[in-house]
């Protein structure tokens, strides 16, 4: 899905879930964040891959990043959604392009998916990741440049 040879990006299959447990795991942790465990997760992944609403994307030799789409049924349109759940990559290989790539790839994904459109969140001080989404085209105001600025709320339940 990549053009970069150093930047193949491909769709993870059940498989992929050891590596993809890992990687979701590891960025749990490098940013404090709550984790069952990597083989909690792992068996977690694979439910929702079988599930069909849920796509990972996996790119590096290590696999060294990933994307996770959860996708859904439109209100408004006749269409799916796509959320983009997760984006990692690890230390050692950002500023390298392969969030881009990883990016690019999932944008291609939810295309061929049907999606009319991606939406996400992240937190203000993650100022490299809002740098990339804002240089593919997502944007968090509302309509128009000047318009007002969307925010994304969560709550634990």
């Amino acid at each position: 899905m990549s053009d970069r040879p150093s930047h193949v990006v491909r769709q993870a299959t059940a498989a992929d879930a050891v590596d993809i447990g890992r990687l979701l795991h590891d960025f749990n942790t490098e940013y404090d964040d709550p984790t069952p465990g990597p083989e909690r997760l792992a068996e977690r992944i694979k439910a929702l891959l079988a599930g069909g609403d849920t796509a990972v994307l996996l790119g590096g030799p290590g696999p060294d990043g990933l994307a996770v789409l959860r996708f859904r049924q439109a209100i408004w349109a006749e269409a799916l959604e796509c959320y983009l759940a997760e984006l990692y990559v690890v230390p050692a290989q950002r500023g390298r392009g392969l969030g881009r790539a990883l990016m690019n790839a999932a944008i291609e994904l939810a295309r061929k998916r049907g999606s009319a459109w991606m939406d996400l969140g992240t937190s203000e001080e993650d100022v490299v990741a809002r740098a990339l989404y804002e240089s593919l085209g997502f944007a968090n105001r509302e309509g128009r440049p000047d318009g007002p600025i969307n925010f994304f709320y969560e709550r634990e339940l």
